[in-house]
């Protein structure tokens, strides 16, 4: 029986790449006019090298591309790059289609919801809440909690800890096999793939289960769980 969710947060339940790659964008457009003397797909490939080297959370690129680039981080043209990344953010930073109504499906079928994400604590509750999704979730955890990111099992035991279940009262649902996927495995957590939110070209992904759209969890959970489609029937 299925009693609980995980959920990874971005690429899953939200397009988080399409938001910062427009996000990013913007930041370099607002430096340039600011006189940022480098082409656009200069500076591209400059703030994704530090986003590959520090991670992809990294709160200080702006300042570390204009300091290694210029010699100097000028205040008009770092906040040039905040306000144009923050206003493009906010616009971009929107669900994927049929998340809110399988949520609610699986709340309507008494199911547990969490959150397993790699982001900062307060960065991912900035997110739930912009989404407003943050009354959905019992727990979310994050790199704050752990110290440690997916793949390592600490996340998901933690998450096991807090619901009070065993592994295979839970799936997993995420983007990144080598993460999401691998790490709940590891425990024995069944997994779904969120082929949607693929941003990699995966192949395999190893998991148990692959959705195209997150709405089909609901007849991957009522099947698990032997309800006829369209149950709201809880665990027993």
């Amino acid at each position: 029986m299925i009693r609980a969710i995980l959920f990874d947060l971005d690429n899953t339940l939200t397009d988080f790449m399409k938001m910062k790659e427009a996000s990013v964008e913007a930041a370099i457009e607002g430096m340039i006019d600011m006189g940022l003397p480098m082409t656009r797909e200069q500076a591209r490939e400059r703030i994704l090298a530090i986003y590959d080297r520090e991670g992809i959370e990294y709160q200080n690129v702006f300042d570390g591309f204009l300091k290694e680039t210029t010699g100097a981080c000028s205040p008009s043209i770092l906040a040039a790059a905040i306000v144009g990344y923050r206003r493009v953010r906010d616009s971009y930073l929107v669900l994927y289609p049929h998340v809110r109504r399988t949520l609610t499906e699986l709340l309507r079928r008494s199911l547990r919801l969490a959150v397993i994400s790699d982001a900062p604590a307060l960065q991912a509750w900035l997110r739930l809440h912009h989404l407003a999704l943050h009354h959905l979730f019992e727990f979310v955890i994050t790199f704050d909690d752990t110290g440690l990111r997916k793949p390592s099992p600490a996340g998901f035991q933690k998450a096991l800890e807090l619901l009070e279940m065993r592994p295979h009262e839970v799936l997993m649902v995420g983007d990144w096999p080598e993460r999401d996927m691998v790490g709940a495995a590891r425990l024995g957590i069944k997994t779904v793939f969120a082929r949607y939110g693929d941003t990699k070209g995966v192949v395999e992904s190893g998991a148990d289960h692959e959705i195209d759209d997150i709405q089909q969890l609901v007849g991957i959970v009522d099947r698990l769980n032997g309800n006829r489609p369209g149950s709201a029937s809880g665990s027993e």
